[in-house]
């Protein structure tokens, strides 16, 4: 780290613009947030090797049970993001390399017996990484309203280092907002992250020859290269969509 970082400071210097040479501006100050966040991503991105892998899963069935568990349980919502969290739970009792930590050394990989899963939740003073505990093994609808009263403390008060300690791996998801496609940044000391956009409506052939539609969730996978190759990258992601697909994610 030491040599890259020294071999980067031989680059030009960032030009120092006078902005106001091209009319009225107003400048703000980052947020102590803004602030740790892209000292981290800026670190991670010139430090770890990332590579994306995109998929798309059909969510049709899932999203039907989902909307079925909702209607008959309004008091206990499940959201697209939580079951993504449970599948991916599932897919890294599989695939040990992905709950796993790089050594500070690089020389030895830390295997994680836990899988405590974080999602981003976004705030008006930035991301924060809240971390969902035993994520393989509580009950859905317990980590659905743990979320929820985390991300709320996230935007009300802010979370403590515990709050955000822990993870095996991250999901972030803009499925809310829209989207087909994106590169999520690693959460070192973690190795991957998970990145989820809008489900999509995809034409499909039915088995008389005929078109229909279905409900297609985009993954985006970035990993880091040191830890995980192309071909695992392609078989976790399958794996993921697989946990999506089973039809047991959504309480009976």
């Amino acid at each position: 780290m030491t040599d890259m970082l020294t071999h980067l400071s031989g680059l030009a210097p960032f030009p120092d613009y006078d902005f106001n040479e091209f009319g009225e501006t107003e400048t703000v100050a980052l947020s102590r947030i803004q602030k740790l966040t892209g000292a981290h991503l800026g670190r991670n991105w010139i430090a770890v090797p990332h590579v994306t892998h995109h998929d798309e899963v059909d969510v049709t069935q899932l999203e039907a049970d989902r909307k079925a568990w909702n209607d008959a349980h309004p008091e206990a919502k499940l959201t697209p993001v939580i079951l993504l969290v449970r599948a991916l739970a599932q897919a890294l009792a599989q695939f040990p390399t992905f709950n796993a930590s790089l050594s500070s050394d690089g020389k030895s990989l830390v295997l994680k017996k836990y899988v405590n899963i974080g999602v981003a939740v976004d705030t008006p003073k930035g991301l924060v990484v809240p971390v969902l505990r035993d994520a393989s093994t509580r009950p859905i609808a317990d980590l659905a309203a743990e979320l929820v009263q985390l991300a709320d403390k996230a935007k009300a008060k802010g979370l403590s280092m515990a709050d955000m300690a822990g993870g095996s791996m991250t999901v972030s998801s803009l499925g809310h907002i829209g989207g087909t496609a994106f590169t999520p940044l690693i959460n070192v000391p973690e190795v991957a992250i998970l990145g989820a956009t809008a489900i999509q409506l995809r034409p499909y052939p039915d088995g008389d020859g005929a078109i229909g539609w279905r409900k297609m969730l985009p993954l985006s996978l970035s990993y880091d290269h040191r830890v995980i190759n192309g071909a695992d990258a392609a078989r976790f992601v399958r794996a993921i969509g697989a946990a999506l697909l089973a039809g047991d994610l959504v309480p009976a």
